[in-house]
């Protein structure tokens, strides 16, 4: 599916691409209203528009679009007024979106949006990880003593249950989507949080304190100083090097 993203603030506009595109959609960037509406000719299955353009109002690339095409629109912005929002619906928005926001709620906005439209359904492939095929079918994955189980969201460590939050599950089963390989910290914090996370990164070494915590052993989580995080079977239970 082939979005057409008109935003002027590259510091939305970037991460957003680079997060719907692992999600499989293929978006297409530009930054004010007059290379929007030139860009529609491309005919794209949907448009992702911003409101507060530098050369012109989003309001008014709304309705000049709408004026000469059905293609959906759903306006992202940071004008969150209730009257802001009527105004987009009623020049000929299908959805409206106030900033902040998720990119997987985005993609629930899209797919409604493209069904109400009659448009074919999208399924987003999700981020690029370990093919579903090298899992167990039983949706449980052992990595030595530890036991993960992505369907009941379960955690056994030597055959004793892990209580775990669910952000920390998450966690762990990124990194054990491919275990020993190191994930960036951008990566970690685009998937089991979110793209559009704007609170401090710090939260995500908080909560891989905790997950080494729980798991008893430091060496299950490593750090790759500058880089991110790694999952690795300690050699013995609590006589792992200790994680930098």
């Amino acid at each position: 599916m082939r979005l057409l993203l008109i935003e002027d603030d590259d510091r939305i506009a970037g991460p957003l691409t680079e997060g719907l595109g692992r999600y499989g959609f293929a978006v297409d960037h530009v930054r004010t209203g007059t290379a929007g509406l030139a860009a529609t000719a491309t005919s794209p299955d949907l448009v992702l528009l911003d409101l507060g353009l530098p050369d012109m109002d989003g309001l008014d690339v709304c309705r000049t679009l709408r004026a000469r095409s059905a293609v959906p629109i759903i306006m992202i912005t940071a004008r969150g007024e209730e009257a802001d929002r009527v105004v987009g619906l009623e020049l000929g928005a299908d959805d409206y979106l106030a900033k902040p926001f998720g990119v997987r709620e985005l993609i629930a906005r899209i797919r409604a949006v493209t069904r109400r439209a009659g448009a074919p359904a999208f399924t987003p492939t999700g981020p690029a990880r370990t093919p579903e095929s090298h899992r167990p079918a039983s949706g449980a994955q052992v990595l030595g003593p530890l036991t993960l189980n992505r369907r009941t969201r379960e955690v056994h460590l030597n055959s004793r249950q892990v209580a775990l939050t669910p952000r920390e599950f998450d966690l762990l089963a990124f990194l054990a989507d491919d275990p020993g390989t190191v994930c960036t910290r951008q990566q970690i914090m685009d998937t089991v949080w979110d793209p559009h996370f704007f609170g401090p990164t710090k939260t995500l070494d908080a909560h891989v304190a905790a997950l080494r915590r729980k798991l008893g052993d430091p060496g299950w989580v490593t750090t790759a100083r500058g880089v991110g995080f790694r999952l690795t079977v300690p050699r013995e239970p609590g006589a792992s090097e200790a994680a930098e």
